[in-house]
């Protein structure tokens, strides 16, 4: 039974995983890890020159709800910026959406903060109020008002609540998004220059905007936890589009894919072969990432985007006491309880 969970985590290509991940937890709350891995990425040939990369992780969340982020390091190979100025329609993901419960609250934070924040709160085609930041690295990030929250922290900010994505052809995209990935509810499909765009690079020309949700509730055992998402697809009208990852690695710096927790994950591979989008990565049985474990795969969408499953076999809820939760053992429709999920912040890690 094919069951999408909701958005796991986003991948962030990063020169240093630790400077990173300390960025990411004072200004997002991220201070929860899932894991904390050195390793080889052995698997990931199609995107890495051919040959397996050495590489240290961390999947960190945030207790308030949303997705992770990945923060991912070569460890022995400089991680390469694009050799061109990224430009808003480019193709790939362009900005991550990080969720708040106040927007003017969180522009004052980000402002004290003295973080780099693009222009001031503006209003998207759905006529809410959203506004743009660069972290250190140049990754672009869409702070936007929710009310989906799985707990509450003291933390202004919640996790990844989904992302904007370039394609050249938003029909053709759809068949991914809309159809396997269920983001079935249409917010708006708008053409034309857009007063919110129009401070990011390149944000001043002629775009179409459709941005999708899903109509019906999340299912399986984090549905609660990861809450629910958006898709943001745009495409450039007139420019011609690059794609972001043009003559580099998946694990460069940047957004490097974009991770769906699923269940079903055999289902979901004969559902992507028959519509067009084969497992280009498939690590087939049950992979170990020291404390958490599962089995992930890619697809890629039309323009070359990477998505990822993960069907999570095991996770850690109380690591200290040795806790680790199979997850096989249980129903795949039914979430998890709450307060066991509120257990991940004893492992919070405090600057």
């Amino acid at each position: 039974m094919k069951i999408i969970s909701g958005i796991q985590q986003i991948g962030i290509g990063n020169p240093d995983v630790y400077k990173t991940w300390k960025w990411y937890r004072k200004a997002f709350g991220m201070d929860i890890p899932i894991f904390d891995e050195a390793a080889t990425a052995g698997l990931m040939l199609p995107y890495t020159g051919g040959e397996p990369q050495e590489r240290h992780a961390v999947l960190a969340m945030n207790i308030n709800g949303g997705g992770g982020f990945e923060i991912w390091q070569y460890t022995k190979r400089k991680a390469e910026a694009p050799d061109f100025e990224v430009q808003t329609g480019d193709l790939g993901i362009y900005v991550a959406k990080i969720k708040t419960r106040n927007i003017s609250i969180a522009f004052e934070k980000f402002s004290q903060q003295k973080l780099e924040i693009i222009g001031k709160i503006e209003i998207n085609p759905a006529g809410e109020r959203v506004f743009y930041l660069r972290d250190f690295l140049g990754n672009i990030f869409q702070i936007e008002e929710s009310k989906d929250w799985f707990s509450k922290s003291k933390h202004f900010t919640g996790g990844c609540s989904g992302a904007i994505i370039g394609v050249s052809d938003i029909e053709k995209a759809k068949k991914l998004y809309v159809d396997i990935l269920e983001y079935d509810n249409i917010i708006y499909d708008e053409i034309g220059v857009f007063p919110d765009f129009a401070n990011l690079p390149g944000g001043n020309k002629k775009f179409r905007r459709i941005l999708l949700s899903h109509s019906k509730k999340r299912q399986g055992a984090f549905s609660e936890l990861l809450g629910a998402t958006s898709i943001e697809l745009i495409q450039a009208i007139d420019y011609e589009a690059r794609k972001i990852f043009e003559n580099r690695f998946w694990g460069d710096l940047g957004f490097i894919h974009l991770c769906f927790d699923v269940n079903g994950i055999e289902d979901i591979k004969k559902e992507c072969a028959s519509k067009g989008f084969e497992f280009t990565v498939d690590s087939s049985n049950s992979f170990d990432m020291g404390e958490a474990a599962g089995q992930f795969s890619y697809i890629e969408d039309p323009d070359g985007t990477l998505i990822e499953f993960v069907e999570t076999h095991k996770i850690p809820i109380l690591k200290k006491l040795g806790w680790y939760l199979n997850l096989r053992k249980r129903n795949p429709e039914k979430a998890l309880p709450k307060w066991m999920l509120r257990t991940l912040a004893f492992g919070r890690v405090k600057d």
